[in-house]
């Protein structure tokens, strides 16, 4: 099946087969979705500890919510890996397994993790273990992703000072300290790069700028495709009003200090942050493919969850049911669901009808739809649904 993939998880009552055998309503899905709308594959639940219905009512609700919080962590993951591998889909499908496996393989083979998620403890303790586990991995992204970011800033940072314009660059490389006026009362040096077009403008104003500017002492220094670098001396107690002036003819003053070693030190700090970068790349790029299977696994298990404790709502008890796994597409996936609900609307009761040509139909009665949202009943794109059904893609 190519193109992009969508998966369904039906539950059904094992009642949908003659025999009420869970392998023969299985078989039953499977003919009722045929291969033309998509391929059954057994998505397997434990039997958990069930509470009470209210029990069952208040963690249907946690769970949605869950269920929601978990997919959004697996989609800031893989934001974040599509962010680091710059887009390469070949790389980012490489960081992108669950327990080593390709996701499809993973949902096709999937089983309840019973090591991880004890399938004897109370549903309530389950959510509880689920929710702290997604919370730590999307903590734990963040905090090695937020770190790669500030430290990619700093880099970009060093960089733009040793390759930007003479507005913005490192001028320990380019300024001869002997051009700068050092340990004097009164006298300064002042740096100012000059956008080129403006040179002549600068050369013939710079003296009348303030007072005291020293008569004929702007020296070129170098100069790039933007601006030329002049060197300027004043007195010290109108310096900050020179700096001042420059500023408003759109002259850019620069700060410069003479420092012994100065250009060696820079290339020690450009090679130091350099080496941060790579390590913390990938540390980033490492956790996140685990992050990403981690995320995507409990992601399903909240879905295993789900769809266990709606089938206790929506069956009852003794529980017999399959539940299913159809993958598809997202036009194929419309169809399937048809033909699900013409097969299966008889279970959803008075909530289903037909057309004058047999088609089914979801009646309109608002009072029914709030009586089944409040139950549980109701799917998240709003839509009613006569059976246990989720529908879900993974990117």
């Amino acid at each position: 099946m190519s193109g992009p993939t969508k998966y369904l998880l039906v539950s059904l009552p094992t009642s949908i087969a003659q025999s009420g055998h869970p392998d023969e309503a299985l078989t039953a899905l499977r003919s009722t979705v045929s291969t033309d709308y998509g391929t059954v594959y057994p998505f397997p639940i434990p039997n958990f500890k069930i509470g009470t219905l209210d029990a069952l009512v208040q963690q249907a609700d946690e769970l949605a919510k869950l269920e929601s919080a978990s997919e959004g962590v697996v989609s800031k993951v893989g934001d974040s890996l599509w962010n680091l591998l710059e887009g390469d889909e070949s790389k980012i499908s490489q960081q992108k397994t669950v327990n080593a496996k390709p996701v499809d393989q993973y949902l096709r083979t999937f089983s309840w993790n019973r090591v991880k998620y004890r399938a004897d403890k109370p549903i309530g303790e389950l959510i509880d273990s689920l929710q702290k586990e997604i919370a730590s991995i999307d903590n734990d992204i963040k905090g090695k992703y937020n770190q790669y970011n500030q430290v990619k800033t700093n880099l970009t940072a060093l960089e733009r000072r040793q390759t930007g314009n003479l507005a913005t660059k490192s001028l320990t490389p380019i300024v001869d300290p002997s051009i700068m006026i050092q340990d004097s009362e009164y006298l300064e040096t002042h740096l100012v790069a000059v956008p080129n077009p403006q040179v002549k403008s600068f050369l013939k104003s710079y003296e009348t700028l303030v007072p005291m500017v020293v008569p004929r002492s702007s020296t070129q220094i170098t100069s790039d495709g933007e601006f030329t670098l002049f060197a300027v001396t004043t007195f010290k107690k109108h310096g900050q009003e020179f700096v001042h002036k420059c500023r408003e003819m759109k002259w850019t003053p620069r700060d410069y200090k003479v420092k012994e070693g100065g250009r060696e030190e820079e290339q020690r700090d450009l090679d130091r942050v350099k080496r941060d970068e790579r390590k913390i790349w990938g540390e980033a790029l490492r956790l996140g493919g685990t992050g990403w299977g981690e995320s995507v696994m409990v992601w399903i298990h909240v879905f295993a969850l789900r769809v266990f404790v709606e089938t206790v709502l929506r069956y009852g008890l003794p529980l017999e049911f399959t539940c299913g796994l159809v993958k598809t597409t997202p036009k194929l996936a419309k169809k399937a669901k048809y033909s699900l609900d013409a097969a299966y609307s008889y279970l959803g009761g008075n909530a289903f009808g037909r057309d004058k040509k047999g088609r089914v139909t979801t009646k309109d009665d608002s009072a029914m739809s709030q009586e089944m949202a409040a139950a549980g009943h109701v799917g998240d794109g709003g839509e009613y649904s006569a059976y246990v059904f989720y529908e879900f893609d993974i990117n």
